[in-house]
Formats: structure tokens, C-alpha cells, sequence
């Protein structure tokens, strides 16, 4: 009996048809670029000291009411304390000139009672500035991007069950639905709970869509187009939003403005509705053959070719699959089955976990790269072009086993070295880090094609959104790595460069999906325990080449 594949192939891989899908699933994850690290603008600190009320001051007094600290062997105005204002008051009362007749060491210092002044130097206002998170409450600017990625992190789990259950259309715009409506409203936000529980509920939209996006295009399109989309095409449309970003924040330096600046352009992707089709291997496998063969025929319209007057007559064992056994059914426990899809999905979590913390700390670290946070922004976006790139071009050309090694072992190292540069050559340990983004970028890219050829048809989106909501705990918890290097300025990268070593060699054990077509029933990936068990087991027992899946069932 034929495949999909088989089935379609009379569609060719770059007619019209396949054309509109991928650029306008590229196009709607553009959003998703500016909006996934729209915290680093929002949340970031501007300089700030304690407010100096307007009182009967001298300037000398005023100017001098504000501590000076050596902070990383630099001189700063403390951000947290000031002298006691009313003996500033008195002392100034009286004609006493600071650091003359009186020594400024010995005076009282106070909280910042009144309040804080912030510089607006480079942003109009941020939520530091607005909710005041700083000193006392300076925990809560990176919690802030912690309960954003936690609704990200729920999303990317709930989200894959419900697009394997309702479809994955209807799932890729109920998100980007949720995304614009929560984005829009942490505008009004009257405190930093508010806000945090809105910012919470637009992260169960923001990953979710991206994932329902790739998962529809990776089914629709077949071939060398399936991996150009996989890997180059949506990752592309996600750098292109990121690179947007700092010129929205640029032009845009108030926190509500870029907010509303940001959540407007979503709109203009409602009409995509009506171009987007659903999946057909998704109707295949819940049964629905005429749906399917709908969308086949319309695309053989749009490519001007005749199709066959019955498109899936061999395909009907699928339907009946999907129907009578439960087991058949989209549910997270598949995904522990038997012991060597339970490996597979650990390993693949441990490998996502990995790349995500990675990813989205060097990301959200990308302050500390340059002076101006928007040309860091755009440095730390631009990175990403040539990695996905070569993801594109290893995935076409090579086993997606050892390419994933490959650049976790070339990002672990990369961070490893870091600590070894002198603190003169910056410019070094600079590259360095952006040549650790590159591979956690291009293993990004290549885990989501590799998990989607790993897994079948009724579990496909289950399983990316499992990995990604297990790959979301790392994203959870980047913000609080970056502050281990008040403790020691290496202990992060450190961190990571061992986690990606671990993964290239924990990725050894996970099976080669490279050349052999998607699977579409559990039964299909079953199939793989031959090739998970050849590594474990003597060579000689393996006198037959193992097959991963067969076309014809």
C-alpha cells in the first residue's frame, strides 16, 4: 500500500501549491522572533540611584548625598542607599562642604525611602523603572522573564496534544490569537502581579504556534523542501522577526509603546486563514480520507496538474488504525511505550533541555556584549542567519545523528574557552561566545527536523511539544543562570559547555533518521528498536541491513 508520500507525489515538491504554504507559514512565525525576546528591552535595568528630594541643598551636598562604590573595579553612585537627608540637611545648613569638613565615610546611609531616579539615556521607561524592581525587589526583573517562559512552557505541552487532537490549523491561530490579545493587554497593567500573570498567558500562545507552524509545514511538504522549511525556511522567519526587534525597541523606548508596536502586526495575519490548508497526513490519521483528498485535489489545481480519481484508495488501513485501536489514539503516555521509545524520549528532552537554556541565555546575556543593547540585539540575532543555514545544508546532506554531535560539541567548547581569554582581548571571548550561539542555534534547528522524522504521524506534534515544554525548563531558568556570575563571572558558561557535552554523547544512543520517510503509525516507530538495540549488541548479530521504516506497509 502506497504512503502519503507515494500517494502525492503526482503534486511535485515546488509547485504553487507548496509555495503559498511555505512562505506564508515562514511569514507567521516572523512574529514570534520579536515577541520571544521582547524582555530583554522590557526588563532591562537603566542606571539609577536613590531620588534626591528637592530640598534646601548646596549642589555640593546634592551632588554628594548619593555613597560612590567600586563595583568590578569601577567607581559608581550607589543604586541602593543614599546619607541620611536630614543630616545632609543640617550639615548643609550649617556651611559644611562635603569631603572637606566633614568625611563622607562617616555619615549614616538610608534606604532609598523616596524612591529612585532612573536614567533615560537610552529608554524612555522599562517595568524596572515603571514597578521599580531594583534593590530589595531586583529578584523580580528576572523572575519576570522566568513566568513568561513557564507560559511557554505549559503551551508547548498542552498545545501538541490539542493540535495531534483538534487539528493543526485551528491550534496555529487560536495561539497566535492568545499571543496578540495578552500582548496587547500587559499595556494596562496597574502593577507587576498584573503584568506578570498577563506576560504569563501571552507565553501559552507565543512557542505554541511556532511549533503547530513547523509541525503543518513538515507534513505538507515532502522531500528537499520538507527539510529547506524544517531547518532554513521558518527558522529564518523567526531570526528575521528577532533582527526586528531592536529597530521596534529603538524607535519605540517606552515599555507600552513597544508593547503596542509589537502586538499591531499580528492582525495583518488573519486573512491567512483562508490560505493555510490543515495537514492531510494529520485527516489521514483520524480518518477523515475525503477531507484530505479536498485539500489534494485544490493544491493539484493551483499546480496545474491532473490528479488521480482516487487519491488514498490504498490508504484506508491508516483510517481504520486511527479508529479502532485506542492505542492509536494522540496521547503524552505513547511516548513511553516500550523502553527504547522511553529512551529516546528521554534523551531527546535531556538534548532539548540542553539547547534552550543555551539558546536563551546567551540570548538574553546579549546585553553585556556591546555598550548599546540594540546593536547587542542585533548581533546576537544576526548570529543566527549562518547557523541555520548549515543546519539547513547538514540536515540535506548529512546523518542527523552526527551533525547534532557535532554542534554540541562545537558549542561546548566554544564556552569552555571563554574563561581562558585575557580580560584585554574582549573582542575574543566575544566571538567565542557568539561561536557557542551558532551551534546552540544550528542543534536547535536540526532537533526540531530530527524529532519530527523520529516520531509518526498521530504523535508528531505531541512529541515536539513535549521536548519543547521539557526543552522550556531550560528557558525557565536562564534568566537565574546569568546571575550566577555574581559568584563567578565563567560559572555560566561553564555550565553550559558541560551540558552540551553530555548531549553529544547521550545523542550516540538515539536512532538515524536520515533518508528514510516520516512514519505514520506507532506500530512504524516500533520498528526502531532494532536500531537502538545495534548499539548495545555484537555486530555480528546484525548480518541484514536494519530498516528504520518502510514505505509500504
Amino acid at each position: 500500500m502506497t504512503d502519503y508520500e507515494d500517494a502525492a507525489a503526482f503534486l511535485g515538491q515546488w509547485g504553487r501549491f507548496q509555495q503559498i504554504v511555505f512562505f506564508l507559514l515562514c511569514a507567521s512565525v516572523i512574529p514570534n522572533g520579536f515577541s520571544g525576546f521582547i524582555v530583554v528591552f522590557l526588563t532591562d535595568t537603566p542606571s539609577h540611584h536613590c531620588l534626591v528630594p528637592e530640598v534646601n541643598l548646596t549642589q555640593d551636598w546634592h551632588n554628594a548625598t548619593i555613597p560612590v562604590e567600586v563595583v568590578n573595579g569601577e567607581e559608581e553612585l550607589s543604586r541602593c542607599s543614599r546619607y541620611r537627608l536630614d543630616v545632609v540637611r543640617n550639615l548643609s545648613a550649617q556651611g559644611f562642604i562635603p569631603g572637606r569638613d566633614i568625611n563622607l565615610t562617616d555619615l549614616e546611609q538610608e534606604g532609598c525611602v523616596d524612591g529612585w531616579s532612573y536614567s533615560r539615556d537610552i529608554y524612555q521607561s522599562t517595568l524596572v523603572s515603571e514597578f521599580d524592581l531594583v534593590c530589595s525587589d531586583q529578584w523580580k526583573q528576572p523572575f519576570t522573564s522566568t513566568v513568561f517562559y513557564l507560559g511557554i512552557l505549559v503551551g508547548s505541552f498542552f498545545s501538541g496534544q490539542f493540535s495531534d487532537r483538534f487539528g493543526r490549523k485551528p491550534i496555529l491561530f487560536a495561539t497566535m490569537a492568545i499571543q496578540t490579545i495578552f500582548t496587547f493587554a500587559q499595556i494596562f497593567s496597574p502593577s507587576w502581579t498584573v503584568f506578570s500573570i498577563l506576560i504569563f498567558f501571552n507565553g501559552l500562545g507565543q512557542i505554541s504556534n511556532y511549533v503547530s507552524g513547523f509541525v503543518l509545514g513538515t507534513e505538507i511538504l515532502t522531500g528537499n523542501v520538507r527539510v529547506l522549511f524544517s531547518t532554513l525556511g521558518i527558522c529564518l522567519g523567526f531570526a528575521i522577526g528577532y533582527m526586528m526587534l531592536p529597530l521596534f525597541g529603538y524607535f519605540l523606548r517606552d515599555w507600552k509603546s513597544l508593547l503596542l508596536g509589537t502586538s499591531l502586526p499580528v492582525l495583518l495575519y488573519i486573512p491567512l486563514w483562508w490560505f493555510i490548508p490543515e495537514s492531510p497526513r494529520w485527516l489521514l490519521s483520524q480518518g477523515r480520507v475525503e477531507e484530505a483528498e479536498a485539500i489534494i485535489r485544490k493544491a493539484a489545481k493551483k499546480n496545474k496538474v491532473e490528479a488521480p480519481q482516487v487519491i488514498f484508495e490504498d490508504y484506508s488501513v491508516d483510517a481504520v488504525d486511527t479508529k479502532t485501536p485506542a492505542k492509536e489514539q494522540p496521547n503524552v503516555f505513547n511516548l513511553l511505550r516500550t523502553k527504547n521509545i522511553r529512551s529516546m524520549t528521554a534523551i531527546l528532552c535531556l538534548v532539548w533541555f540542553t539547547m534552550s537554556i543555551g539558546y536563551y541565555g546567551l540570548s538574553l546575556n546579549s546585553s553585556q556584549l556591546h555598550a548599546n543593547p540594540y546593536i547587542s540585539c542585533f548581533l546576537s540575532a544576526v548570529v543566527e542567519v549562518p547557523a541555520y543555514i548549515s543546519s539547513w545544508l547538514a540536515l540535506r546532506y548529512l546523518p542527523r545523528r552526527l551533525s547534532v554531535i557535532f554542534v554540541l560539541l562545537l558549542a561546548g567548547m566554544s564556552l569552555y574557552l571563554i574563561q581562558l581569554v585575557p580580560q584585554s582581548l574582549s573582542g575574543v571571548a566575544v566571538a567565542l561566545e557568539m561561536l557557542g550561539k551558532f551551534g546552540i542555534c544550528a542543534g536547535f534547528s536540526l532537533l526540531y527536523g530530527y524529532t519530527a522524522e523520529l516520531y509518526p504521524t498521530v504523535l508528531r506534534n505531541t512529541a515536539t511539544g513535549t521536548c519543547s515544554a521539557f526543552s522550556r525548563v531550560g528557558s525557565c531558568i536562564a534568566p537565574f543562570l546569568l546571575q550566577l556570575r555574581m559568584y563567578f563571572k565563567f560559572l555560566p558558561y561553564i555550565i553550559l559547555g558541560t551540558l552540551a557535552v553530555v548531549c553529544a554523547l547521550a545523542t550516540l544512543f538515539l536512532p538515524e533518521s536520515f533518508g528514510r520517510p516520516l512514519p505514520q503509525t506507532i506500530q512504524q516507530m516500533q520498528k526502531r528498536e532494532s536500531s537502538m538495540k545495534h548499539l548495545f549488541i555484537k555486530r555480528k548479530e546484525h548480518s541484514k541491513p536494519v530498516v528504520l521504516f518502510e514505505s509500504r506497509l
